[in-house]
């Protein structure tokens, strides 16, 4: 009952991704390609509404669903590390089609071809975990 929340909040991410089009890899190829507008909007509105969630977070001191405190860290890395995880980031998200999010939305609209990027997705993941240690972070 405890994670209600987080599946409810899911299902209505997965209903938003798939009815934008997010989820589209006709529209992720267009936006690779500097077609469309499309994704760099909804991307563009997400990163709004996110700073005025932080903001409001951070100004009224906001807790999370457990009633703990939300904490945000100060980022002492260097730039580069995001720069080269964004680079191969990206590199995967324009080869596979799909990040993330749209996996999941994507396996619950019934494409389920998308299940070998799901496994993709996960062997990378499966592989960073046994490099971790080894890599510069």
């Amino acid at each position: 009952m405890k994670y209600l929340n987080f599946l409810i909040i899911g299902v209505i991410f997965g209903i938003v991704m798939f009815k934008s089009e997010a989820a589209s890899w006709f529209r992720i190829y267009e936006m690779f390609q500097f077609q469309s507008f499309h994704m760099y909007g909804i991307m563009g509105s997400a990163l709004s509404l996110g700073i005025v969630g932080t903001w409001l977070i951070k100004k009224y001191k906001l807790k999370s669903f457990d009633g703990e405190p939300i904490k945000f860290n100060p980022k002492t890395k260097s730039f580069s590390r995001y720069m080269y995880g964004g680079i191969l980031f990206g590199l995967g998200w324009a080869l596979a089609g799909s990040c993330p999010g749209p996996i999941y939305t994507l396996i619950g609209a019934g494409y389920l071809p998308i299940l070998v990027t799901l496994l993709g997705a996960l062997i990378g993941t499966y592989i960073y975990g046994l490099l971790r240690h080894k890599l510069p972070h």
